[in-house]
Order: structure tokens, then C-alpha cells, then sequence
């Protein structure tokens, strides 16, 4: 199995180069590393390229549309995702990859992220709080594991397959919800704690930065009202449950 990494960046060389470095450091190399500039005005495509990962550009702006523009260029098995400010520990992609390839029913490995900066006391606790707290609500919303854009693994084959029905542009969503929701409840996303990556506490140094980030959640949620809505996804839960085989 071959892994494809994608990281959108915009104007953050300097999280750029510690994340490609971190790659760089794997157990199991990436077959590639794609690095989706969108229109930075920093030297963040050439750190990507000093570090000989594949440069290319999106002018379009948002993290959707870089997004998918590195999704679609990638050649290789599985899309494994990080965001620039990521830092993968050296058994991340050995970890992503072991749980797809002993599960072939998995479509999608998602895990945690653990704030490396911030105060020196109680970042740990802060970012169990805050990664709790997205995993959660999201379950809540969407009725199944959400993905989390700092660190998932995505088999390509299901990517090309839910393509079409994704949004590709806009400043305003979370590409990870959204391509949460249009992955099931056909497909199977799973939580693995093995996938965790290091994360920046940045969106929390500010509150109209958090804010802004709760804000495109809900827009994202609203985005797929109400054929996608949680009493709709729960039912289908509820009902593909009782439609199971049971065991005797």
C-alpha cells in the first residue's frame, strides 16, 4: 500500500518546514508529498520545494479548494492529510497505513492532535479539552467519527468516489466536516489514537480566531440542512442497526 501526503499552506513557511521535516524522519516513507500552496505571499512554495516535496498552486482561496486540488493530483493508494502546522510523530504514516491494510472494511483513520506550544503548564489538559470537544460534538451532528483535518489517512478510491458531491471552494467551511458528511453513511471512518499528531494552540490565542472557527462549523453543518441533518443521520444509524444480521 502507498500513501500520497497532501498539506494545504498558506503563508506558513516556518510550520511548513518542521512538519516536512518530521516527515522526512518516518519509519515508513511517504511515496510522495504534495504541498498545496494557496497564493501564499511567504516563501512557503520554496521551503516545500527545499524539502523535494511537489509544489502546486491554487489561487483559489480556502483550505477547500487547496484541498482538493492536492487530493485530486495525488497517484498513489491512500491520501494521508496534514495541515502545515502539523508534526507527525516518526510512526504516523506506519500507523495509518497498518490500520487500513488489517481492515479493508475501514475507508478512512482519523486520530487526535496534542498541542506542541503554549502555556508550559496545562497544554496537555487544554488540548484533550479541545480535541474532546470537536470529536464529540461532531459525533453528535454528523452520527458517526468525524474527520479531523490535522491528521487523517483516506483510501484514494473512496475519494474519487464522493468527488463530485463535495464542496470545493469557500472561506466560510470546514473541508474536513464537509467531507465527513459526504462519506457516510455509505463509507466507514474510524478513531485511532496511533494517527495523533502534533498541533499548534493558535486558533485558541485568540477568541475571535476561535470564534471564526466555530463559526464555519455551524456554516458548514447549515451547509447540509436538512437532508443531511442529525436526526436524519441518526435514524439511518438507528435503522441500519435493526436491519443488521444479529449473531446467535
Amino acid at each position: 500500500m502507498r500513501v500520497s501526503v497532501v498539506i494545504p499552506v498558506k503563508n506558513d513557511s516556518r510550520a511548513l518546514a518542521s512538519c516536512l521535516a518530521a516527515l522526512a524522519a518516518q519509519t515508513v516513507a511517504p511515496d510522495e508529498v504534495i504541498v498545496v500552496d494557496n497564493a501564499s505571499t511567504d516563501d512557503s512554495g520554496d521551503v516545500a520545494a527545499a524539502w523535494g516535496a511537489r509544489v502546486l498552486y491554487e489561487a483559489e482561496p480556502g483550505i477547500p479548494a487547496a484541498s482538493t486540488t492536492g487530493y485530486d493530483a495525488c497517484r498513489f493508494d491512500v491520501i494521508a492529510r496534514l495541515d502545515a502546522d502539523s508534526v507527525p510523530p516518526p510512526r504516523w504514516i506506519e500507523n495509518g497505513l497498518a490500520r487500513l491494510e488489517k481492515e479493508p472494511g475501514v475507508d478512512a483513520v482519523t486520530g487526535p492532535g496534542r498541542f506542541y506550544d503554549g502555556p508550559a503548564r496545562g497544554s496537555w489538559m487544554l488540548g484533550a479539552l479541545y480535541m474532546g470537544a470537536y470529536f464529540h460534538s461532531m459525533r453528535l451532528a454528523l452520527a458517526t467519527v468525524p474527520l479531523f483535518g490535522s491528521t487523517f489517512f483516506l483510501r484514494r478510491s473512496v475519494w474519487r468516489e464522493v468527488r463530485g458531491s463535495v464542496h470545493c471552494w469557500g472561506t466560510d467551511l470546514h473541508d474536513d466536516v464537509d467531507l465527513s458528511i459526504h462519506l457516510t453513511p455509505r463509507f466507514t471512518i474510524v478513531y485511532d489514537t496511533a494517527v495523533w499528531v502534533g498541533i499548534s494552540s493558535r486558533p485558541l490565542t485568540d477568541w475571535r480566531t476561535f470564534a471564526y472557527r466555530m463559526h464555519r462549523g455551524f456554516q458548514t453543518l447549515a451547509l447540509h440542512w436538512p437532508a443531511s441533518s442529525s436526526v436524519l443521520r441518526w435514524r439511518h444509524v438507528l435503522l441500519r442497526s435493526l436491519a443488521a444480521p444479529t449473531s446467535r
